[in-house]
Order: C-alpha cells, then structure tokens, then sequence
C-alpha cells in the first residue's frame, strides 16, 4: 500500500478490461485488482459464454494474481454495451433503461451462470463479487437471494468455493448514496462508481459535445454525495473505495484521501506510481484540511483550480 506521511495506509489497485492487463497492473504497482469488467466476455461473442468460459477466465486471472484480491463486478450489459444475442429491443432512454443489475434480474439464467462460475472460482484465490447499479434495497435483497440460491446449489453438488466471499455494491446513483446508511447494513464493502454518479447526478450525458463541459467532478453535490457515502461506510463499518475515472485523475487524489478514502482503484496502470506518490507526499491531516476547504467552495472551477495549485506545490514534477 502507499502510506501517507503521517503513517495512514492507502490500497492502490488496478481496474482491467481485459485479462490481459493484469500484468501491466502488478508491474506498476498494483496491490491487486479493484474492478474486474466482465464485459468483454459477452461482447466478444456471438454467443452467451458458459458458466465454463466465465469460470476459465477468473481461474486464470486469480493464478496471474496470487493471493491478491481480485474484485469481480457481475456483468454490466445495456447502456452502451449491447450483447449481440440479447434482447436489443429498442429503448428511448437505455442508460436509464434495463441494463446493469437489472438486466442480469431479468435474465437470471445467465445471471446465475456468472455468479457459479465467481464462486468457484473464489475456491482458488483472494475473489470478492461486485454488484453494479443498485438502485434500492429490494434490488440488492434480490440479487443477493439469486446469489444464496447458486451458493446452496453448489453446496448441494459438493462443488468448493469461499463460503465467506464479500460481497460489494457499486455507488454509482444519486438513490443509492441517499440509501448508503441502510445499504451498507446489507453487504461487506462500496465501491464509487463516479462516472455514472456524476453523470446521472448532473443529467449530463458526457459523449453530447454541446452538455459535456457541464460534466465535472468537482462540482459540489458529486462531492457531498462522496462525503455521505464515504460517512455511511464508516458509521457501518465497512470498506469504501472508488473505482471512477475521478479516481485516477491525480488533481483529486489530495481530496478523495481527505474525505476517507482508503482504497483507489485506477486506470490506466501508468496511473499507478503517480497515485502512490502523491499519497506519500502529504500527510492525512493536511489532506482533510485540503477537504475541508474544497467542500466550502459552490464553483467547480474553483474546486478545480484549487487542487491543481495544491497538487503542483505539493509535487511539482508531476504536474
């Protein structure tokens, strides 16, 4: 981990695509893998992939890792990421449409396919389960019954796997920070999914060039809606980080350390060494007061320009 210079451990991980860039993650420092997209195993095919290709896959990622923990995040299909041979019909409004946790809810059958082959795969290595978009808390208490059916499934047939394998949720909308509280009651850890915070947060769809400089994670209620998730897990006692983009943008590396978090998860991996050294360049009390003092500004830009000044006086040779 980076230690702050007033001794506060920070866990810096690598989120992946692809399998592939396990390697490049480890070789720049990476404590273990933070986001494990599964995406690309439904959007490289034609065809659903079996419980057996899901559970090749994770075997050997866990392998290249070792004992380090790898956090899977079950399939997150609509959106913009359509599977082939999935019900593509047309919806006005996909990303508020059924994708995500919703879409594996109504198609349980390749849903349970996953989490069997996670569970098996947890047999072999440091595996955690990750679940996107949760909305509320009968959506989790949902998808965790389908997950306690496939574990008394395996355990019927005598198949291995981790019996106390955590469980997350990604934050990634306005209802679950504002549901952080009772949310937190249900699983082991959060993860911040910013981008899509950010973007259903502002109503601001980031690829539309005439909307997208409205986009910024600077701007105050992204950062209450940080501060109230973050306050959340410690009032319950369990792990947060963040995953976002915002994570590895290094101007808000400073006021994510003071606002508590302890776990960044970052892409791309060259990202990696940049992260470490700022979190070892300044002590968590000067981070706070760094926090504090942000979370006072109603402008982004002077959010963002604030940090940036702070960030080059602090470590000038990266900025």
């Amino acid at each position: 981990p980076a230690v702050t210079l007033d001794g506060r451990e920070v866990a810096i991980l690598g989120n992946i695509e692809f399998p592939r860039e396990i390697g490049a993650s480890l070789s720049h420092g990476a404590s273990g893998i933070g986001l494990y997209r599964t995406e690309f195993l439904y959007l490289g095919s034609k065809n659903t992939p079996t419980e057996e290709e899901h559970f090749n896959a994770y075997t050997q990622s866990i392998q290249e890792l070792g004992n380090k923990p790898i956090i899977i995040r079950t399939v997150d299909l609509g959106g913009d990421k359509f599977f082939p041979t999935a019900d593509n019909s047309k919806e006005d409004n996909p990303f508020l449409g059924c994708r995500s946790i919703r879409y594996c809810l109504e198609n349980v059958t390749i849903f349970k396919s996953q989490l069997r082959a996670i569970l098996r795969a947890s047999a072999f290595g440091n595996v955690k389960i990750l679940f996107p978009l949760i909305s509320s808390l009968q959506e989790l208490q949902k998808a965790k019954d389908v997950l306690k059916e496939v574990k008394e499934e395996l355990n019927h047939k005598g198949i291995d796997f981790d019996k106390n394998i955590e469980l997350g949720i990604m934050i990634e909308v306005p209802s679950a920070v504002m549901l952080a509280d009772i949310l937190a009651k249900e699983v082991d850890f959060f993860s911040l999914g910013t981008n899509d915070l950010i973007q259903y947060t502002l109503a601001i769809d980031r690829s539309n060039e005439k909307v997208a400089h409205l986009y910024s994670p600077a701007h105050p209620a992204i950062l209450r809606l940080i501060k109230m998730a973050i306050k959340a897990a410690e009032d319950n006692n369990i792990r947060i980080g963040i995953c976002g983009e915002m994570g590895g943008e290094i101007e808000y590396t400073i006021l994510l350390l003071g606002l508590g978090l302890r776990e960044f998860s970052v892409a791309p991996a060259m990202i990696i060494p940049e992260v470490k050294k700022i979190i070892r360049s300044v002590t968590f009390e000067r981070a706070k007061e760094v926090a504090e003092i942000v979370c006072s500004f109603n402008d982004p830009a002077e959010t963002t320009k604030y940090l940036r000044d702070m960030a080059r006086e602090i470590i000038p040779e990266i900025f």
